[in-house]
Order: structure tokens, then sequence, then C-alpha cells
């Protein structure tokens, strides 16, 4: 390996800069090839700073053209200039006025961080390092400072010109030029620091807040795709006021603006009052968006407008605290998801997603605490277990305190805390405070790495059910011996008709939750007079592997008659988990076919009324072959598991043909296309049944029929899916592909589909189809969303194409990945975190995959980003 030694920053290590920066003003004269940005910076020392320290501001790739203080040039031994560095070497001893011209290209910014152009229109991503790329600056979260901006351009190809807070000021210049100045009044990090520029149609609206504000809203789109965020606009009004209902938080700048674009490394980003979206996550009609992609828009907006509060107005005092905005966040738009929808649905949904992304990474290489205490590049940090098992961490917090102590705490955090930057510790005071409680030990989820496995036995006599709970968190990096930590686990007691029973307990279980606390612990229930069946980890009340001592028809008994929706699922899950790992482990089983019981259990579900079509269809939805590779854990053959979950797939639909025949026609929508509940609930069911119906016809006709006659796209992709996926070779799927092709050609995330359902089908030839792929007209490695529908679609979601026993596949993702290093070092490094599980596969792909990743690690001028994920992942 040639890669230069990455600098790790630590927690610990943390100081704050020797001068602070209260003001900024910025002026930018947009050019494609030569933005000129004079930055004027109001410099105080602090209290602690010694005379004549250096002031040392970070740059990225940054061309200088001149530097002052006050208002005079400096000469050029008065400082020290890199690309990546300023250092004003004799500071004045008072306050005084820094300003900074610096020269960007934004036309040639790959990177999609700083500046750059968008499909001709001029935007920025400044998170997490990314304004070090305008100019030089403290580019770090506790640098809180107020901005003025002003923006010049050519009114005719750029007549839109957005920033940060309010708009303050806009007029006519020579030559065809305009200006606007924006000033956001609330002190904010650099990092949230936003300006738009560009040719762009508008949706507005307005929105009265509860203290009777009014507020301007405006969503920013690309010319003639303003009535596809329609459903965006409506999804951020109803955010507005779920936030000022559920957490007392009201709007405070006169306009809110979202932009979209089509370049884009993430999601989206919470810019203050300018939020910029990745456009999948704002364009939609029934035509061109699935339900999912409605709920992703709505999950999305919410996430962003939320934090307005958690991550703008109280924000991050360094990196390490990211999971203060990102998790509580990813709490709040969980929570509003739920009230939105289904409540029991969303939570399978959100349990679903951490089994599938977060365990796995808690279990790898990559694996981090919640809060890391070091890193060497933050953008490798935004993942999973800060997101996902952050909110988890959120939930716990409401779970073990209630509602009321929970909203007790989030106010006094928003109340004591109002335009600060804060740590973990600030948060979790607030919440000891007004609860009285001592929140030592449960710090311990932010600071421990890992899954916590939790083995859980029962004894009933006489009257007294006791049940004895064991903890143990695995070995991850760097962290080897762990703390027991405080894990709530909900409960409920069945009765033999499956109601719920009343029991008697001490002080250590309250509300229905046990709150394990120790290595090795004992709970007893009293007052029973028969055994009664345990209902655990309701709601998945903790992010944790729970083995329970349940038999074979005490789960089908759950599963059946749970009360809480979430077990039911759970129980079922469980159940053929157990029973596909048994035929995946055992090599002499010749047939592979589901327990005749399992297939009752799921008739049985099928067929009662009093279950939402939605979850139906997720108790049809078999665990994904990447789920179970990481149940199994070691010695995976990726092959065998393909096989032997096809192969139960097929036992059920052909057990259950009539039914299934029966539901497709019962399922069918009548009304005009809406994403609602009730909808999307028999969508899903109806699409998973074809499914199982073309498995059992063995013919693509009706797959083919669905195609030709649905009137949105959610039944389109599921046909289209089906047809690719289960009769590839076949006449209909290559006639579904073409119209797909022809008739979306010019529609990007519709392209995205169908990019992404040929990666996705099972088998070693589909490289080749991937490989071919990749020379079409419309596949580009620039465009992060194209990468991530074929090469990520294909790499993470096909475990027979992606781990070839060849080992062709692993060589084409690591060159992939080094072509696209040098141009966008995120999206590269987020390529090879998917094969961070490569130690759980059997020896022969085991060592094919480490040869491939050697390939990277040896590789010259990696980026930091992706030297960083290699070193992680081969240690």
């Amino acid at each position: 390996m040639q890669q230069e030694t990455i600098p790790v920053y630590h927690l610990e290590d943390y100081q704050p800069t020797p001068y602070a920066i209260p003001k900024t003003q910025l002026n930018f004269c947009l050019n494609p090839t030569k933005t000129v940005v004079k930055a004027t910076l109001s410099i105080e020392p602090r209290q602690h700073t010694k005379e004549l320290t250096p002031l040392v501001l970070s740059g990225d790739e940054l061309t200088l053209i001149s530097v002052a203080i006050n208002g005079e040039e400096l000469a050029k031994n008065a400082y020290k200039s890199t690309p990546s560095n300023l250092e004003i070497i004799a500071p004045p001893a008072t306050s005084f006025i820094l300003q900074i011209v610096t020269e960007l290209n934004p036309e040639s910014n790959r990177q999609l961080m700083g500046l750059y152009l968008s499909n001709g229109v001029y935007c920025t991503q400044c998170e997490a390092e990314g304004f070090r790329r305008i100019t030089y600056f403290y580019d770090r979260p506790d640098i809180l400072s107020t901005y003025s901006v002003k923006i010049t351009a050519d009114s005719q190809t750029i007549p839109i010109l957005l920033s940060n807070g309010n708009l303050i000021e806009t007029g006519i210049l020579e030559n065809n030029r305009h200006f606007a100045v924006w000033e956001d009044p609330y002190p904010k990090p650099s990092y949230l620091f936003a300006l738009v520029g560009g040719n762009l149609d508008q949706l507005e609206d307005h929105f009265i807040t509860a203290s009777g504000r009014p507020v301007k809203l405006g969503i920013y789109v690309e010319k003639g795709k303003a009535k596809q965020a329609t459903y965006a606009m409506d999804a951020l009004k109803r955010s507005m006021r779920w936030d000022e209902q559920c957490f007392g938080r009201e709007y405070d700048l006169d306009v809110f603006n979202i932009v979209a674009v089509s370049d884009f490394n993430m999601g989206a980003m919470e810019n203050k009052g300018l939020n910029i979206f990745n456009d999948k996550y704002i364009l939609a009609d029934p035509e061109t968006a699935t339900d999912k992609d409605y709920r992703n828009i709505e999950r999305i907006i919410a996430h962003e407008y939320f934090h307005n509060w958690t991550g703008n107005r109280i924000t991050c005092r360094d990196w390490f605290q990211l999971c203060l905005k990102e998790g509580l966040t990813v709490y709040r738009d969980q929570e509003f998801s739920a009230d939105q929808n289904i409540r029991s649905l969303q939570r399978i949904e959100n349990i679903k997603m951490l089994k599938a992304t977060q365990f796995p990474e808690d279990a790898g290489p990559l694996s981090h605490p919640v809060r890391p205490r070091q890193y060497s590049q933050i953008n490798n940090f935004y993942t999973t277990t800060i997101y996902e098992k952050g909110a988890e961490v959120v939930r716990m917090i409401r779970t073990i305190l209630g509602p009321v102590l929970f909203r007790k705490g989030m106010d006094l955090y928003f109340q004591r805390h109002d335009e600060q930057a804060c740590t973990i510790e600030d948060f979790i005071a607030c919440f000891a405070e007004v609860s009285d409680q001592d929140f030592s030990q449960f710090m311990l989820w932010y600071e421990q790495a890992g899954t916590p496995h939790v083995k859980i036995d029962s004894h009933y006599n006489e009257g007294t059910l006791t049940i004895h709970a064991q903890q143990h968190i695995p070995p991850t990096p760097q962290q080897n011996n762990k703390k027991p930590m405080l894990i709530p686990i909900a409960f409920g007691l069945l009765g033999s008709e499956g109601q719920s029973l009343i029991y008697e307990s001490d002080t250590t279980i309250q509300s229905d939750i046990m709150l394990l606390s120790k290595e090795s612990q004992t709970f007893q229930l009293k007052g029973l007079p028969n055994k009664p069946i345990l209902s655990l980890l309701r709601d998945f009340s903790a992010p944790i592997i729970l083995q329970t001592p349940f038999n074979e028809n005490e789960l089908i008994f759950l599963a059946q008659n749970d009360s809480n929706q979430v077990n039911r699922w759970q129980s079922l899950n469980i159940l053929i988990t157990q029973a596909l790992i048994q035929v995946i482990q055992d090599k002499t089983a010749e047939k592979a076919t589901m327990p005749s019981n399992l297939l009752e259990l799921i008739k049985t579900i099928i067929k009662d009324e009093n279950l939402e079509p939605e979850f139906r269809a997720f108790c049809l939805n078999l665990p994904s072959e990447s789920e179970l590779a990481h149940t199994i854990g070691q010695n995976v053959d990726p092959d065998r598991i393909h096989y032997v979950r096809n192969q139960f797939l097929a036992s059920i639909a052909h057990t259950h043909q009539e039914l299934f025949t029966e539901f497709y026609v019962q399922m069918q929508v009548q009304e005009s296309y809406s994403p609602n509940a009730e909808q999307t609930g028999k969508r899903a069911l109806r699409n998973i049944i074809l499914d199982y119906l073309s498995i059992a016809e063995a013919n693509p006709e009706r797959a083919a029929t669905q195609y030709a006659t649905s009137d949105n796209m959610t039944d389109r992709i599921a046909s289209i899916t089906i047809l690719v996926q289960r009769f590839n070779t076949s006449k209909q799927a290559q006639n579904a592909l073409n119209d797909f092709e022809n008739r979306y050609y010019h529609n990007p995330l519709v392209m995205d589909k169908w990019f992404a359902i040929q990666a996705m089908v099972a088998g070693a030839s589909t490289l080749d189809c991937v490989q071919k792929l990749t020379k079409h007209p419309l596949f580009s490695q620039d465009n992060p969303n194209r990468v991530r529908a074929l090469i990520g679609t294909f790499a993470s979601g096909n475990q027979t194409g992606f781990n070839r026993i060849d080992g062709a596949s692993y060589h084409f993702l690591c060159q992939t990945i080094l072509e696209i290093d040098p141009k966008n070092s995120q999206l590269a490094s987020r390529l090879l975190t998917i094969m961070r599980s490569w130690r759980q596969l059997e020896p022969i792909r085991q060592k094919k995959l480490e040869s491939a990743l050697k390939t990277i690690a040896a590789a010259e001028k990696l980026s930091s980003d992706v030297t960083d994920i290699i070193n992680r992942t081969l240690a």
C-alpha cells in the first residue's frame, strides 16, 4: 500500500478554536469555470487566545486571489497559503475584519462537495466539510455565525438566486446581470450554508404557523417538473404542522425553500431555510413514482424539515456528536411516518431496515459506537449506526421514561440549548433532570459498539413466572470487553385463548417493561393461576438480538394470537428464518420445502381479514438472502441460500395457488391512484401474490398482462421485475424492458429503476449484463443515482450474481471503485462498504474477495475516504 497516512481525530482532543467568527458576509459572482467568492469575516479572539496566536483556516482545492485585514491587502510574508490551508501568521490582538477572495470552477467539481453545477444549476453541499471548498474558514460545527450572502449572475440563464434565510434585496445590473441578497438572522455552522442559482420552475404555497405567522413555501425543480412536486409540498406542510403539535416546534423564518437537483451524493440536506434534495425524493406522480417512492418523499421531506430544530437551531459541538442531530431526527421522522400511516407497519419497516443494514455493520470491521471516539474521515460515519441505531437509542429513552417525561426532557433541551453547539451529555442531562434518574449506564448505548445478545429463559411454578435474562455484547474493533447495558424489554403475557393477562411484580418491572441492567438478572411475575405465554421485546423495544425460550408451537401461537402486531410478525419471521437456515445448513437435504405447519400458519394469516393487507404482505415476504447470510454469520454459501429460499417460495406458491388466485382479484384497487395507506397495502399484497402466482403457474403471461394494463408505476414495476427476474429469457420480459426504456428514456429517475431491475437478476451471467449496461448511453459514473441504481444494486442486492464463485464480480466492483474515486470519493467509499462482511463467506469466495480488496489497498493515490474504509475493512 502506497497511501499517505491519514490523520486520526479523537473525541478527547476537542478544543475550541482560538478565534470566533460571529458574522460572515459572502459575495458570489457566478461563472461556470471562474466563480469569484469574496468572504468578509468578522474575527474575534476568544478570552483564552494568546497574543499573536496564528489564525489557521481550512481549505480544499482552493485558488486564493487575495487576503486583506481591515481593508488592507496583506503582504505575501504576512500569511501562508496552500489549496488546503490559510494561515495568518500574526493577526491583530483585537477584533478585525478578514477579507478572502477565492476563485472556483463549479463545472469541473465532480466531487459534488462545495459549489458545483448539476444540469446547469449551481448548487452547494457543505456537510460535513464542503464549505472549505468555497472559501477558507473554520469549517467545523461549533463555529456559529450569522450569514449575509450576495449572489450575482447572468439574469437570462440564472434567473433564480437563492440562499439561506430571508430575501432582503434584489436588483438589475449592467450586461444582463442581476443580484439577490439573503440574510439568515440565526447563527449557524458553515455546513448549513447553501446557495442555488439556475433556471428553475417553482411550486409556491404558504403555511400559517401556530402563532399565526405566514411562511412562504417554495419548491424549485427543473423546467417542466413543478407538478411533480405537489406531493412533496403537501408532505412539507404536514411535517410543519406535526412538529408544532408533537414537539412544540414552530418554523422561524419568513420563507422555506427546497431545491431538487439531479446530481447529489446524499438523499437531501437540511441547510437552514434552503433544503437541497436529490430530486428522487421530491418528484412524484402515479405514472413515474411507486408507493415506496411516495413514502420516501414523505419521510425525507419530514426529516430535513425537522432538522430545523434538531440540527440547525441546536447543532453539534463536533462531528463525534453527529448522532445528536441525526439519530434524534430519524426518530422524529419515524414517529411522523407512524402517525401518517399505520404505526405497527411503520415500526416493522424500521425493524426490517435496522436488521438488514445496521446489524451487519455492527457485526463487521466497520463497527463503531453511536458516538465514535475517533475517526479518520467523517464522511464515512454517515452510517446506519449513527442514524438508525441512534434513533433506536432515542426511542429507548422514551420507552424508559414514558411519553410525558420524554416530552418534558425534549422541551427542556430546546429551551436550554437553543442556538448552541451541543454534546450528547447536554442532551441526556435534560432527561436526567426532568426524571430525576441516573442515565450513566444508559450512556453506554452511545459509547459501546456492537449489538447486544440477550438470552431469556422462563420457569412457571405455583402462580409465579420466573424470568432469567443474560446479556452479552460480542467484541468489536478496539472494544473487546463490554460492560452490561441498560436494556428495556417490553413484554406481555397471553392466556391460552390469546387474551392479555394481569400480573403482580416488584419495582424492577414498570409499565410492562423489564429493565435489564446486569449481566445476569431475574424477574418475577406473580398472581398467575396458569402458565402464560410470554410476548417478548414488543415493538422491538431495544436494538438487540434476542434468544427466546419459545418452542415452535409457542412461536406459532404468538404469530396467530399476539395482541402486539409487531410481535406477530417477529414470531413468524423467527419461525421462517429458523426453518430456512436448518435446511440451508443441512447439505444432505435434497428437497427444500417449507414445513407444513408453517404453510398452514401463512394461510391463516392471509385469510385473516382483521389484518391490514400490508401486514399480510410483510408476512409473505420471506427474509432476504442477505439477511439470511448475516444470521448464519460464517461459512456462507450464497448459492445454497438462494436455492433453499427459492424452494420455500415455491412451496408457498404451489400450496396456496388457489387462495392466491382469489386474493389477486380481491386486492385490485378500483379507485383512482392514491398513495394512502389503504391502497398502498392492497397493492403490496396483490403484487407479492402476483410473484407467487408466477412461480406456481411457471408462466409469464399474468405478469405481462399486469404490465400492459397498469395505470401506476407501483404495479408496473412489480410486474416488470417479476418478468425480468423470473422469466429473464422470455419474449415477454424483453418486450417489457424495451417498452419501459422507450417510454421513460428521458426520465432519469424512472430509468434508474430500469437499470436496477436488470442488476437484480440472480445468477452468474448478470455480471455480463451489468458490464454491458455500463456502456449504455444513459449510464454515467458522474451521476450518483445511476451508479447506485446499477452498480450498488448489483453488489448489495444480488447475492448470487455478485458472489460468483470465480470472483469476477468482486474485481469488477473494485475496479469501478478505483475509477470513481478520483472524481467522487464519497460515492466510491460508499460502494466499498458493501464488501465489509467479506469474512462471513465460505473460504473460496472469502479468498477471492480478499484478493480483490487488496487491489484497492495497493492502488496509488487513493482518496482519504477510500483509504479509511479499505484499511478498516482489511484490518
